[in-house]
């Protein structure tokens, strides 16, 4: 009976572990701004730096303009690769994300550092705010908002402040997305 109960929380424990690592292996997406390496093996000629351009593409040689942003690399060389075929039989492509500098956020208002805010890796609201070095005495607690682009529509996503901070309800520390505006009245 102990070695049925020590097999049961084992698997459980190693079931929990690989879900919460599957959560975490996120795929970084390509925001305009950013900087890809593009190569296809055995041709020099085809090894570019490329930039994302701010409505989304890339453009390189001989597979033309391509629609990147929002994309992981896996599927930019998937793209890629099927724009070559009509030039090179089976090319195998790579894409390696060489500067994120697209990955940006903006935090407007009563901070202490307004600005553009790069965000290496998952970022809240509470890190963003941070990282501009925080509120001033001034700041409206209460009129926090993040302003996000849905396409041709923005969303504003009330933040509350003091819930936040003092740990009473998580549920406004949003998960920034390229592009978003961080507003401190």
């Amino acid at each position: 009976m102990l070695r049925l109960l020590f097999s049961v929380l084992w698997v459980l424990v190693v079931w929990s572990g690989a879900s919460s690592a599957d959560e975490r292996n996120v795929d970084y997406r390509l925001s305009p701004g950013d900087v890809i390496l593009v190569s296809v093996w055995q041709e020099e000629n085809l090894r570019q730096e490329v930039h994302v351009l701010p409505d989304g593409s890339i453009t390189f040689p001989l597979a033309g303009r391509i629609e990147v942003a929002g994309l992981d690399t896996t599927t930019v060389e998937q793209r890629i690769s099927a724009k070559l075929e009509k030039f090179l039989p089976d090319p195998n492509v790579s894409v390696v994300v060489t500067s994120i500098a697209g990955n940006l956020v903006y935090v407007q208002g009563k901070v202490l550092k307004p600005g553009p805010v790069l965000m290496a890796g998952p970022t809240a609201v509470l890190q963003a705010l941070s990282m501009s070095g925080g509120l001033d005495k001034f700041a409206d607690e209460d009129a926090i908002k993040v302003i996000r682009r849905k396409g041709s529509t923005q969303e504003i996503l009330p933040v509350r402040y003091r819930d936040l901070t003092s740990g009473r309800d998580l549920s406004t520390n949003f998960q920034l997305q390229a592009g978003d505006t961080l507003v401190v009245p």
